[in-house]
């Protein structure tokens, strides 16, 4: 037991050091990505703002996040909303499908994606198409969230409703939406954060407007222009790190309303 602890401590080491290095640089004086240091600056930082195309890349993906947050919640609340409430032929095989993309490498999905959209359907590379793909990669994550405040809430509440006059529609409206809300907030706040940072997808899918990580990927190609990517890094780093605790936090706050013990989530 002590092995396997030391092992997963020395993966998570292995795997988030490279992260920790980011501030390191970002804040280097020095043009070279290498030690020693040469000084302590704020001027990397500052070169994000004197930036148009990394402005018009940043806007293109929080237009494209928020669109794709957005699509795959609604999309996941219905999803989630009829597995846990109804019955229908093939229920498993069919949400079983609409999961696959979890397991799929994003290079055959992107890869997929551009044949059946430039190809199939003709239609021309844009923001739109790249929402598309990222909808499609968000949804699993947002059913699963979705699914476990759903399966949480008690149906003699909806129930309830329904004998005392209320429709339907109002039912939903009035009492489930609000119970299952801290699942909402998180499912949308992690569909934000996975299309913000996700590449491969828009990578293939976009058109002349690139997204902050294909952006990114360009830069890479200029050694003068690593110090801003470090800075701008080191701000998608922190950026993701407060919107998985807050994700987080919700979906504790809907399990403890719902009465359900806590046996794990995101962070």
């Amino acid at each position: 037991m002590r092995g396997l602890k030391l092992y997963a401590i020395g993966y998570l080491i292995f795997l988030y050091a490279p992260i920790a290095l980011l501030p390191l640089f970002a804040f280097n004086d020095g043009t070279v990505i290498a030690f020693p240091l040469q000084g302590f600056t704020w001027k990397w930082f500052a070169g994000l703002a004197t930036t148009p195309a990394l402005h018009d890349a940043v806007i293109n993906s929080l237009l494209i996040a928020v669109t794709s947050a957005i699509l795959a919640t609604l999309l996941g609340i219905c999803a989630a909303r009829a597995n846990a409430r109804y019955r229908f032929p093939f229920k498993t095989g069919i949400l079983g499908f609409i999961m696959v993309p979890l397991v799929l490498p994003e290079i055959i999905v992107g890869v997929s994606l551009l044949v059946v959209i430039a190809n199939i359907f003709s239609m021309r590379l844009s923001l739109w198409t790249v929402v598309l793909g990222h909808t499609l990669i968000c949804m699993p994550f947002a059913i699963a969230i979705l699914n476990s405040a759903f399966d949480n809430l008690d149906a003699s509440l909806e129930e309830a409703a329904v004998d005392l006059g209320e429709t339907p529609w109002n039912t939903f409206r009035l009492v489930t939406l609000p119970l299952v809300m801290p699942g909402i907030v998180s499912s949308l706040l992690i569909s934000f954060t996975i299309s913000l940072d996700e590449f491969i997808i828009a990578f293939f899918l976009t058109g002349a407007e690139p997204t902050m990580p294909v952006y990114i990927w360009a830069q890479l190609r200029f050694p003068q222009s690593l110090p801003i990517i470090m800075a701008l890094g080191t701000i998608l780093v922190a950026l993701s790190i407060v919107l998985l605790t807050v994700a987080e936090i919700f979906r504790r706050r809907g399990l403890a309303r719902a009465g359900v013990r806590d046996t794990g989530g995101f962070l």
